[in-house]
């Protein structure tokens, strides 16, 4: 029986596919370890699930403090037998993706690291700093001050009248109010981003600052557009978001301005 013969094109594909798999395996144990990260994080989360749904009240109990007055005790319900466990469950799996996410962050750029030059690498380390600092600030944004006017206002609404006139307070279930503040932590954190993602889109050449500032009227409403998609369907969150992004729209145009690439003739 003849022996085979292999021509360059056999060679080729051989070549090829044993890079192809040892991404593959990278690839494998890469996303092993973050589904471990997020296994171990919900587990952690979910036994303190009770403590962090307090931790998450602490805006709205003090809102309430000031629009009724007193040390008032906050009353939330629930109107299903399970619907708290699912709440803790929910907030397990909110908790661990903010927990695990340095992690995960590191694992897509270990995996994308080897395709980078050098310079490249160096270009994007200062971003992956602000992203998660930004995200942060993000969830400060909403802690801090979004919540407690959100919630404020929502308790101004109520009617506490003398008698003879109904009385109209607020009872919020326990479950509308995790999906208000996830929904806003979020929306704030990706909104953050802004600056990040101007940045990087002005490193490569693809936008400049002239062109920030010469549309920024179509930015606006843009982010009006997103803050009304991004946030629960409320005016009060809207208003704060699209706001806070404007503020950072402004900061983008500083920020690119100094990570475009330079023309000839400013740089002489």
């Amino acid at each position: 029986m003849a022996a085979e013969t292999k021509t360059p094109d056999d060679d080729e594909v051989e070549s090829s596919r044993a890079p192809l798999m040892d991404h593959l395996i990278e690839l494998r144990g890469r996303l092993i370890v973050v589904t471990a990260s997020m296994a171990v994080a919900f587990i952690g989360c979910f036994w303190f699930a009770e403590w962090i749904y307090n931790v998450l009240l602490v805006p709205f109990e003090q809102a309430a403090r000031q629009v009724r007055g007193g040390d008032l005790q906050l009353q939330l319900i629930f109107t299903a037998p399970l619907e708290f466990f699912f709440v803790k469950l929910k907030l397990a799996l909110f908790g661990a993706f903010i927990v695990a996410f340095p992690v995960i962050a590191y694992q897509v750029w270990a995996f994308v690291r080897p395709g980078l030059y050098k310079n490249e690498r160096l270009a994007f380390a200062p971003f992956l700093i602000a992203s998660p600092v930004l995200f942060a600030a993000g969830i400060a944004f909403v802690y801090y001050i979004v919540l407690p006017f959100v919630m404020g206002f929502a308790l101004g609404q109520e009617q506490l009248g003398p008698e003879g006139r109904a009385q109209i307070q607020l009872l919020t279930r326990v479950s509308e109010y995790l999906n208000l503040v996830t929904t806003l932590i979020l929306a704030a954190g990706i909104a953050f981003q802004l600056p990040v993602m101007l940045s990087l889109l002005g490193k490569v050449g693809i936008i400049t600052s002239r062109d920030l500032i010469k549309f920024w009227k179509f930015a606006l409403v843009g982010i009006a557009v997103a803050a009304a998609f991004l946030t629960p369907p409320d005016p009060i969150s809207q208003l704060f978001l699209g706001g806070a992004l404007f503020g950072l729209y402004g900061i983008s145009i500083v920020a690119v301005k100094l990570v475009e690439p330079k023309d000839e003739a400013e740089e002489g």
